[in-house]
């Protein structure tokens, strides 16, 4: 009942006890009630608050679990005269809806009152029905064949009658009796949306390969429309669940399972879109019991499956780890793969294997794979985009429905990839350096490709390997092309290259000035990376050595812990000292008398340089 799946055992009409167990609910409920006979259909309205129970064909039983509420039974009859009560439907905590062979009766649940009001009824001939708690919607055959559906959606007290549509039966009947059966009819809501899904078992006259599944949307305004037809290329017996957004459909007689994904191209027949199964038939892992005889399972939507002969309920699910190799086209695994809830770490481990010795994927198909996962990443940042647009100009409170956008699995960005594939790939070092090369800029394409701004840490990595492999001439020319945008954590790392690669100084400068950073910031940026020289060297080149503070570079030296780099540092502000004020020494203003200790604890004191005079 509602989002739960709850069984409920009832021993001897209730009398010896009632337990109800859930899927996720650990603790089951138990209670007795009188017994008034056979127990015909049992289901707690939603949050478990008033019990009901059908046990003859004209009225149900409620019992209230509301705490402070009166215990005692009372009792609703069909209003229809002459109409046999089918079943019940619970569509929220309070209303209830009565599916008899002549209509449909929508109440009320007046706990406290202990009775019922009538809040719509509605006459049609009814075969059998069927009910999706997720979207509320209650599905009713009527005609003689049984195949023209009726659905009625239901929203808090409100009854509201979808357009009627008619199932196409796989050849015309020989006589006018039900040829639809409910055993062939499923509802389930894939991709956000209601789907009718028919099984259609081929008349044997046809020349079809066998079976299949036709999905009809089910829309709230509009007709119902076929839309794809899912091909099972057997016959026999079948049941169907639905998953994660994938249509699970069970063989019986092979005990193996085939996958299909709406949502992967098909092809399209004019009408509708044919769509094969996505992996190879597989039998269903069982769950620490022996799977026995699967002739006793009876199958509820989306995911349970009921074990009657054993007393077992499963639920289903989908392991996406095996699909890794069975879905051998990278492009439509990561399609696949894309749309699951639980997909990053596999599409990661996915991207990880590709760029692997064992299975190295070729340029075009790591492409490919880039764009699809960036196509999804750029999608949710325009969708987060839009939102602070609305947010910020104070448009929020007159757009109640406005949401922000859910980042799911599938959004896999720079931080992702380059922790958990591109930094390790690169370590690995087991690629050639071209191919290392090429997959980090095929990478970089494709997030320009889509206009996602490059994180400064991608460029880094470029450039380390192109060092690695001083590959210097590359590297000059990606900069010199703009293939590596400016950044300033970028100019830094250039600057630290000077020492292997000299031309490295001047790219990175260049770099900085087009950002136009401050002279002074620059200084900083270079000193908090420890590049004390090259941040000297910076300063001599334009001009403004003579007025810098010989304490914070000092310092900087100093916390580098290189004692030939602070010699060279504190000799540079002695000589500095000598010629602007013919005295090498520091004076009190400048604040330097620990680092004159520590220099002459390190280099004696016969180390400081003398005064000369001329």
């Amino acid at each position: 009942t509602g989002s739960s799946s709850w069984v409920f055992a009832v021993r001897s009409g209730g009398a010896t006890g009632v337990v109800v167990k859930g899927l996720e609910d650990r603790n089951p409920i138990s209670f007795r009630m009188e017994d008034k006979g056979e127990v015909k259909c049992i289901k707690f309205s939603l949050g478990n608050k008033i019990l009901a129970v059908q046990r003859t064909l004209k009225s149900v039983d409620f019992l209230n679990f509301i705490p402070d509420s009166p215990q005692l039974e009372y009792t609703q009859e069909c209003k229809t005269k002459n109409a046999n009560i089918l079943g019940f439907c619970w569509t929220s905590s309070t209303e209830i809806v009565f599916i008899t062979d002549q209509g449909i009766e929508f109440y009320q649940v007046l706990p406290e009152k202990r009775s019922l009001k009538l809040l719509k009824n509605q006459s049609i001939n009814v075969n059998w029905y069927m009910y999706c708690p997720e979207s509320s919607v209650i599905l009713l055959s009527t005609t003689v064949l049984g195949n023209v559906l009726q659905p009625f959606y239901f929203k808090s007290g409100t009854m509201s009658k979808l357009s009627k549509f008619e199932i196409e039966l796989p050849a015309a009947p020989k006589s006018s009796k039900l040829s639809l059966s409910e055993r062939d009819i499923a509802m389930a809501t894939i991709y956000g949306q209601l789907y009718v899904l028919y099984l259609r078992h081929h008349s044997r006259t046809s020349n079809s390969t066998g079976a299949e599944v036709v999905l009809y949307h089910l829309p709230r305004e509009g007709s119902c429309k076929k839309t794809h037809i899912l091909k099972l290329n057997r016959t026999g017996k079948f049941a169907l669940n639905v998953v994660d957004n994938l249509v699970v459909v069970h063989h019986q007689d092979t005990e193996t399972s085939v996958i299909f994904d709406i949502k992967l191209k098909g092809e399209f027949d004019g009408s509708a879109t044919i769509h094969q199964f996505v992996l190879p038939p597989r039998s269903i892992q069982p769950y620490q019991i022996p799977v026995a005889d699967s002739s006793s399972w009876i199958v509820f939507q989306p995911d349970i499956i009921i074990s009657a002969s054993e007393g077992y309920l499963w639920s289903l699910q989908v392991k996406l780890e095996p699909v890794v190799n069975l879905l051998l086209d990278k492009g439509k695994l990561m399609d696949f793969l894309l749309q699951r809830r639980e997909c990053k770490m596999v599409i990661l481990s996915v991207c990880s294997q590709m760029l692997s010795e064992t299975e190295r994927g070729s340029l075009s198909v790591i492409a490919t794979v880039f764009d699809k996962l960036n196509h999804e990443y750029k999608k949710y940042l325009e969708a987060e985009q839009s939102y602070t647009m609305v947010v910020e100009a104070g448009l929020s409170r007159s757009n109640p429905l406005l949401k922000r956008p859910v980042r799911t699995q599938a959004v896999i960005d720079q931080s992702d990839m380059y922790t958990h594939v591109l930094s390790v790939f690169t370590e690995k070092k087991e690629a050639p350096h071209k191919f290392t090369i090429a997959v980090l800029m095929e990478y970089i394409r494709s997030l320009n490709q889509f206009q996602i701004a490059v994180q400064h840490y991608l460029y880094e990595l470029v450039i380390k390997t192109l060092v690695q492999h001083n590959l210097f001439y590359m590297l000059h020319q990606f900069l010199q092309y703009h293939v590596l945008s400016d950044s300033k954590p970028l100019a830094c790392l250039l600057l630290s290259l000077e020492s292997i690669y000299p031309p490295a100084h001047q790219l990175s400068l260049d770099m900085l000035k087009r950002l136009s950073t401050a002279n002074d910031e620059i200084v900083e940026v270079l000193l908090s990376k420890h590049q004390v020289l090259a941040a000297l060297r910076f300063i001599r080149g334009i001009g403004g050595h003579d007025s810098i503070s010989a304490r914070k570079f000092l310092d900087a030296a100093k916390q580098a812990e290189d004692d030939m780099l602070f010699y060279t540092i504190f000799r540079f502000f002695e000589q500095r000292n000598q010629r602007l004020r013919g005295n090498p020494s520091f004076t009190p203003g400048e604040h330097c008398e620990e680092h004159v200790t520590f220099f002459k604890q390190v280099f004696g004191e016969q180390a400081l340089m003398k005064p000369t005079t001329f």
